[in-house]
């Protein structure tokens, strides 16, 4: 233990780096219950809508692996510094987007630029708790650190709902405040880590960062180019490509962005193949349901708020059992009761979503919320106490970017899905009617597109076809909850897959800070030898 956590000075660390990253995790939800008002007043499509989300997911996965490596090099208390001031700044600007033409692409800019101060600070904040609490410990702390995260990502739909009744721009301009704590804790706790000289390896940087942004920039747009569209598997495919030669990059880079053979432990690797395909569910939740709940049920959006507070109402108790069990018995039992929880959750909330009653969904969201809170914790906690020798910057860079990477691809696919499925019925909605299919195809396009954003679709105005939209409107709802439905039972496929990874986790335990790694690769522990790189948590786990 260091010198800083013998003090008794964690839990002030723990403190400070909270507030830090409070502000990264109310805005994963925040911004899904103002969409519909910001598309109102800025005229965003919801294509549009979609990107001022996911742009900030995409940012953050593309920066996190060289967030993690810039704090390794330049210190992490620096970093938390520096990520705060990048964040609060592009907030600032994100709640001072002009209207026009230029709205859409001010505020996805910015969104983005918030991600990339997310990015550098997030893998520093979490490497200082990890860094100032013994590994018999840390589970723990961790699930308090994620269990309070997760509370405050609950925050976020409330607190937008209430700032939204006064101006969307206010959910924005909510983490200036957030900020100024942040950097006062940060600067009272006395946190002292260490830091590398190393060379950054800008090269691996810009590959990752170009493969997930192509990757999931084709997923995205396949709602407008369609999925025949060379341009959408051009940017799907050459971003896989760049994905692997950045791999191959790392394998003879002197100092990798990535260590990639801590891949070769299965531990490590079944983690994060748990983190991703859980992820996949976990953020675009937010914006789903929240969406669902203003369009599906009629909710406003403060009642759309505590929707989603459902969700961590099993959220919340579960990360807390989760530690404990992590630190008892190890990750893999919180991780195979998380996921089958989790995708039990998930599939039964997606069966009773066209009910449009919340007292039949109510249960099963908070079983959801609890599957992923069993998980979520024991996962990355699992994952960094395995780190090969690199710093847990470095550890926690990796984790995070394939996290926030799952969360941009979740976003994009599901709302792929869900544009075009939303779409569909109401086109054979319109068509049962009696309006021509041609033009029952072009009004369920456009209100598949806009519904999203527009909390409810434009079914105002007068005409023949505005008419029949307003007389049928409680069957639009209805086709809404069935392409939601269809979007919960994706997650719920998400979350079998993560379960099918936990199988593969061999189910042994990092124990302590003193001795030498257990066993050989693929048990559970770091290939031998591996720990020779040195340096603040380099070695020193014994798995068992």
């Amino acid at each position: 233990m260091n010198r800083f956590a013998a003090r008794g000075g964690r839990y002030t660390a723990l403190a400070a780096m909270l507030f830090a990253v409070s502000m990264t995790f109310i805005d994963q939800s925040i911004v899904s219950i103002a969409a519909p008002d910001i598309v109102r007043e800025l005229g965003l499509t919801a294509t549009g809508v979609q990107w001022v989300v996911n742009a900030y997911l995409l940012a953050m996965a593309a920066a996190f692996a060289l967030g993690g490596r810039l704090s390794d090099v330049l210190g992490h208390r620096r970093m938390v510094l520096v990520g705060i001031a990048v964040f609060a700044v592009s907030s600032a600007l994100c709640g001072a987007a002009p209207s026009g033409d230029i709205a859409q692409t001010w505020l996805v800019a910015f969104r983005a630029t918030q991600g990339i101060g997310g990015a550098l600070m997030f893998p520093a904040a979490l490497a200082i708790v990890v860094s100032v609490f013994p590994v018999e410990e840390r589970g723990r702390a961790l699930a308090l650190f994620f269990g309070l995260s997760g509370g405050l990502t609950a925050v976020g739909p409330i607190l937008g709902g209430w700032l939204t009744t006064w101006t969307w721009r206010g959910i924005f301009w909510v983490n200036i405040p957030v900020a100024i704590v942040a950097v006062v804790l940060t600067l009272r706790a006395d946190i002292r880590t260490e830091h590398r000289r190393e060379p950054l390896d800008l090269p691996g940087a810009a590959l990752v960062a170009g493969g997930m942004a192509a990757a999931v920039l084709g997923l995205q747009q396949a709602q407008s180019w369609g999925w025949g569209s060379a341009a959408t598997w051009a940017c799907i495919v050459g971003g896989l490509v760049l994905l692997a030669a950045f791999v191959a990059v790392e394998l003879r880079t002197e100092v990798p962005l990535i260590k990639v053979r801590v891949f070769r432990d299965r531990a490590f690797s079944a983690d994060n193949a748990v983190l991703f395909f859980a992820m996949i569910a976990f953020v675009p939740v937010f914006f789903f349901a929240s969406v669902y709940s203003q369009v599906a049920l009629g909710s406003s959006a403060s009642e759309a708020g505590l929707y989603l507070l459902i969700f961590f109402a099993g959220f919340g108790p579960a990360a807390q059992i989760g530690g404990r069990v992590l630190d008892k018995r190890g990750a893999k039992p919180s991780m195979l009761a998380g996921t089958l929880v989790s995708a039990g959750g998930f599939a039964l909330w997606g069966h009773t979503a066209t009910d449009l009653s919340l007292g039949a969904q109510w249960f099963y969201i908070v079983m959801a919320g609890a599957g992923i809170g069993l998980l979520l914790g024991p996962a990355s906690t699992d994952a960094v106490n395995r780190s090969i020798g690199a710093s847990y910057g470095e550890v926690t860079g990796i984790t995070q970017t394939v996290r926030n990477f799952a969360s941009a691809l979740g976003m994009a696919a599901l709302g792929t899905l869900l544009v075009h499925t939303t779409a569909d019925r109401i086109t054979d909605t319109l068509r049962d009617e009696g309006l021509p299919a041609a033009e029952a195809r072009a009004v369920g396009d456009a209100l598949g597109d806009s519904i999203t954003g527009a909390g409810g679709g434009d079914h105002t105005g007068s005409g023949p076809t505005a008419e029949l939209v307003q007389r049928v409107w409680p069957e639009i709802q209805r086709d809404y909850a069935e392409a939601t439905q269809a979007v919960l039972y994706a997650m719920a496929a998400a979350l079998v897959l993560s379960f099918l990874a936990c199988l593969f986790h061999p189910g042994t335990r990092v124990l302590g800070d003193g001795g030498p790694e257990g066993g050989g690769a693929g048990d559970g522990s770091a290939p031998g030898g591996a720990a020779a790189d040195g340096g603040p948590s380099g070695g020193g786990r014994t798995a068992v």
